[in-house]
């Protein structure tokens, strides 16, 4: 079974409360945004009109990538509140 197949089966229970924060002021400051390619579930986008980190946190593979990568420390990541976040069913 191919990558993509193995997250096609995982589940999600999303909270109204997001566990991850993106630091606005800070990310504008930030020529090379890392966050917009490191991401494995490209989840990161810009806004064209606000040039704004875009962030659909909902899809969230909890691997912690773009905290890891982040160079100024822009991201507030936690993982989901128990109960929710991602259910891996496969591998």
């Amino acid at each position: 079974m191919d990558p993509a197949s193995k997250l096609s089966v995982d589940a999600f229970k999303n909270d109204q409360v997001p566990h991850i924060i993106v630091r606005q002021e800070i990310c504008l400051q930030c020529d090379l945004k890392p966050c917009l390619r490191i991401c494995p579930a490209g989840l990161y986008s810009i806004s064209e009109e606000t040039r704004e980190i875009l962030l659909e946190y909902t899809g969230c593979l909890e691997c912690g990538s773009c905290r890891v990568v982040c160079p100024h420390g822009a991201l507030e990541w936690y993982y989901p509140r128990g109960g929710f976040g991602v259910q891996y069913r496969y591998g």
